[in-house]
This record gives C-alpha cells, structure tokens and sequence, in this order.
C-alpha cells in the first residue's frame, strides 16, 4: 500500500494565541486559558516493484507522498484531537484521518465523540511496518468511524466501549454512495456501513504491564442503497502483545462475516471496499491469522539515535473455497535520526492488490495462478 503513512510518535507542543498566528512562536498561557497543541510531518517515498517493468528498467521512482497537519486543543477538560492528511489527487487528495471530541472523568475514564479510532484488535498498530498489516487493507487496523467511545484504562483492566453510526460520511444524499477518498479502509459501493456496535477488553499483567492479553468484537449493519434494506456484519477478535527488553510480539487471530441484502443477481461472496481514491472487492467471510516482532537497537551514529528491526506477517484463509487465499511479509527496519523517520521496508505479497496483484479482486476470489511479488520502499518522513 503505497499511500500510509505512520504516526508512532508524539508531536512537538506549541502554544499560541489567536490561532490564526500559531506558527509565529510558542506562548505560555494561565492554567483557565486555552491550550492548542500544533504538529505534522512531511514524507518522502520511493518505491522499486518486481511487477512494473518501466519503473525497474528506470531504477525505481521518489516522489512526494503526504503533508499532514495534526491539532490538539484543551480548554476547561474538554478537549480536541484532528488530523488532516493531504494526498496526491490519484491517491484521494485531501482526507480527514481523525477528528473528535473528548472529555476525561478522571485519571482512567474518558469519552470520545467524531471521527475516531475503532476499538477493535491490537492498537494503535497491528504492525510496525510502513505498510500496516493484512488487517489494515479489510478494514481491522487504524480504522476511525463516525460516533462516540467509551475508554476505561485501568491498571491491570481496559475496555472500549463504541457505537458509530457510520464510517466517514462525505456525502449526504438519500441514494449517494460513500466516497473513496478516506483515509481507512470501509465498506462501499451500494452497500453502507450503519449503527456499528464495538467492545474490546484487554487484561494487563507483568512488570509495568508488559503483556496485553484482549479480546474484541463488533457487529453492524449494511444497508443497501438499492434494496433498501439493512444486512450485518460482524468480527471477532483475541489478540496478545508483549513488549519486554527492547522485543515488542504481537499476535493476532480474527474471523469476520458480511451479509449484504444485494440487487437479485449480484453476488454477495464479495463487498466493494475503498480508501484512498480507489475501491477493490474483499471476500464477505474470511479469517486472518498475523504476527509481528520487533528489537530496537539504541545507536550512536550521527544523527541516528535507534534501530528498530521488524519482520510482519499476515495470513487471509477466505471461507469461499473457490477463492484463493491472500498473503503479506512485511522485513524491515525504522531509523530513527533527531526528528527525521525513515521506514526501509521489503514487503512481499501474494493475491495481494497493493503488491503485484490485478488491484480488483485479489483480497476477494484472487487467482490460483498468481505468484508472489515483491517491493523495496523507502519512505522519509520530517515530524514535527
């Protein structure tokens, strides 16, 4: 997938006031008055694939992937997080990746209302890689839907507790299909994601927590724009993650169902799914099994002050025994030099529609006769 870019790390404070001059300097503020928190990234890619002859005879392409700006403000406990992400226009343009409203109760308990994350498996990431995992392109990583979630974070209990009534709505006619041009992976086409129930639970044990154990689920509609009538949808996960002497594992199982009510005649072994500017078929039922391990190696060279080493795997076994499974691996290394991220990744996959595959189809019926293909990527990213 050769539009994500990664946000694992916290961004610079600035305090200004008004707004409108916030990149003019840092200000320092009473205790009542509100405070705005101001940061982005500029990124970089270049990419070299074994499926695209002209790119290999020419040595690769490096070109602009993405300007983002990220805001945080506060005021009397009731505060905002947004991010803004701009594109290419191939790639979607201009999308809003998050954006809602919160307000702590305490120390451990807090409700968020917008565009938010959905409570469902290992999070933020399934993954350490620039590409995310098999589950980011079916929609269970990073995902961020419209509605309101409940966070409990204990000291040894979490829950999530969500209901979204939609994922990213653009578009508000009575029979307008959702836009491609999101950052996250959702359902589309004549199909809409609607009234989306979610709860994760993660139990936390070992010095300073070290190990989550959880599980997680959710259930919702489908409504299509041509009968009019409402299917579901549902997915169930348990996951594990331990992070432990600069080794961080995180372990995956999840099985999920889609059960439109299509036109007569149109198949429903399949959904169209969408990001990005572009939409592809998955397979209504699927399992997917992932694994990912990581070391980070702390260094003195230059500017270059860690080395994070990484290899992800993800497995899609599709319930349609006439379909073909997919495939990802993911090898490489994050370095980390002052401010600058730079994601060096081999990412191989098969029947996959972001690495070699015919883009429409490959995550739903695929082609038995497909071979694995691969791409070298470096991405470079300035936070700030």
């Amino acid at each position: 997938m050769s539009r994500i870019t990664r946000n694992k790390l916290p961004n610079r404070v600035i305090y200004f006031l008004p707004i409108f001059i916030f990149l003019c300097g840092n200000f320092s503020f009473a205790q009542d008055e509100p405070e705005i928190t101001v940061g982005g990234a500029l990124r970089y890619n270049y990419n070299l694939s074994s499926w695209k002859e002209g790119q290999k005879k020419r040595g690769g392409d490096f070109g602009y992937d993405i300007f983002r700006i990220n805001f945080d403000a506060k005021y009397k406990g009731v505060y905002l997080n947004a991010e803004y992400r701009l594109y290419s226009d191939a790639f979607g343009g201009g999308v809003m990746k998050q954006g809602w409203m919160g307000y702590k109760f305490n120390e451990i308990d807090e409700i968020q209302v917008g565009l938010t994350q959905v409570p469902f498996g290992i999070q933020q990431y399934n993954s350490h890689n620039w590409f995310f995992n098999l589950t980011y392109y079916m929609g269970l990583e990073d995902d961020h839907d419209m509605g309101v979630k409940y966070i409990h974070a204990g000291e040894k209990y979490e829950y999530h507790l969500a209901f979204f009534k939609s994922s990213e709505e653009l578009q508000f006619g009575s029979n307008t299909e959702s836009s491609t041009s999101r950052y996250s992976y959702d359902v589309l086409g004549r199909n809409k994601e609607v009234n989306q129930f979610n709860g994760k639970f993660v139990y936390k044990f070992g010095d300073k927590a070290a190990n989550r154990l959880g599980v997680s689920a959710q259930y919702g509609g489908l409504y299509n724009l041509d009968t009019q009538e409402t299917g579901d949808h549902y997915g169930l996960a348990a996951h594990y993650e331990i992070t432990q002497n600069r080794w961080n594992l995180k372990a995956q199982v999840l099985t999920a169902s889609h059960n439109p009510i299509n036109a007569e005649g149109e198949s429903r072994e399949s959904l169209s799914f969408g990001a990005y500017g572009a939409p592809y078929q998955v397979a209504a039922d699927f399992n997917l099994y992932s694994l990912a391990i990581s070391r980070n190696i702390p260094v003195s060279l230059g500017p270059i002050s860690n080395l994070e080493f990484y290899n992800d795997f993800g497995y899609m076994k599709k319930r349609n025994n006439e379909f073909t499974d997919s495939y990802m691996n993911v090898t490489g290394v994050l370095v980390t030099a002052g401010q600058v991220y730079t994601y060096i990744d081999y990412a191989a996959g098969y029947n996959h529609s972001w690495l070699g595959g015919n883009f429409v189809d490959d995550f739903a019926a695929g082609n038995p006769d497909a071979k694995w293909e691969a791409r070298f990527n470096i991405n470079i990213g300035y936070y700030f």
